[in-house]
């Protein structure tokens, strides 16, 4: 369905182009961060947050529609020590990630936001994004591991040949919406809530079941059955590792990850009138 949504934005691209209203969107971006998946199953949790940061490019082809260019910085992290979910505390794993992504999109406006029109309007955007991601974890030693080489559910290894290993770059489809501001002539004050439903469930290094802890360690080392589970380093261990099989996330569903921003452009029009643009809007500077 999120597919079908994105291609019909796209596909109303010849239909939008008018570029004697067209105009420029240059800035940067800051806000909160937030991830779900195996390790945490609530899209708005009372943790977890990090800071993001990032610049963004728009070009729109009228005042309703536009494409739209970013990059973005984070970081991803979540605990099974803070779930309320019994067998989740049992299983111990967490997970932390710095993200660099790079996304493209088409934004629509609800009202046709310029500077002899409206304002404010609500907008919405849909599109593609590339993602870099490592998942790491401490070890009892509290010395940082990253988990993709330790093969932690058996990916990569001969003996489970239907697990490959997950690649650290990855896709993800960016949509969402918000409320953008135009101030005074020359800048655009945008709010906006925005998620990433990903290609991957390995955005946390958990996915699937448990692979057999003996055969982990014979190919990858302690370090690798260690990291695998870490149930046995609670008081609450009853003394049982997991069997082969046995469940360690969900592999129906993929990860996702979001942002909550505010980003300030600045505002210009498009092909060739700048100058004389700016000369209108920016007394004395530009004459």
């Amino acid at each position: 369905m999120l597919k079908r949504i994105i291609l019909s934005l796209f596909l109303l691209l010849p239909f939008c182009v008018n570029a004697q209203q067209s105009h420029h969107e240059i800035g940067i971006t800051l806000g909160l961060s937030n991830y779900y998946g195996d390790l945490q199953p609530k899209m708005f949790p009372s943790i977890g947050y990090h800071p993001m940061g990032g610049i963004i490019y728009k070009y729109f082809m009228n005042p309703h529609f536009g494409l739209r260019f970013g990059a973005n910085y984070t970081s991803l992290s979540a605990s099974d020590s803070d779930s309320n979910i019994p067998v989740n505390r049992a299983r111990n794993l967490s997970f932390g990630t710095h993200l660099f992504e790079m996304h493209g999109a088409l934004e629509v406006n609800f009202l046709p936001i310029e500077i002899n029109d409206f304002k404010v309007t609500p907008y919405v955007f849909g599109g593609l994004s590339a993602f870099y991601y490592n998942p790491f974890a401490d070890d009892p030693n509290g010395n940082r591991v990253f988990l993709r080489p330790l093969s932690t559910e058996g990916q990569g290894l001969p003996i489970y040949p239907d697990r490959k290993q997950y690649s650290q770059i990855n896709m993800a489809f960016p949509f969402g919406g918000g409320a953008k501001f135009f101030i005074g002539k020359t800048l655009m004050l945008t709010t906006e809530l925005g998620f990433r439903y990903t290609n991957t469930d390995y955005l946390d290094d958990v996915s699937k079941s448990y692979v057999d802890l003996d055969s982990l360690n014979a190919y990858k080392g302690m370090l690798a059955k260690t990291m695998a589970y870490r149930g046995n380093t609670l008081a609450t261990w009853d003394k049982n590792n997991p069997y082969y099989g046995f469940q360690r996330g969900d592999s129906k569903a993929n990860d996702w990850y979001w942002y909550a921003n505010i980003s300030v452009a600045i505002y210009f029009r498009a092909f060739g009138n700048t100058r004389e643009y700016l000369k209108t809007r920016c007394p004395g500077f530009f004459r």
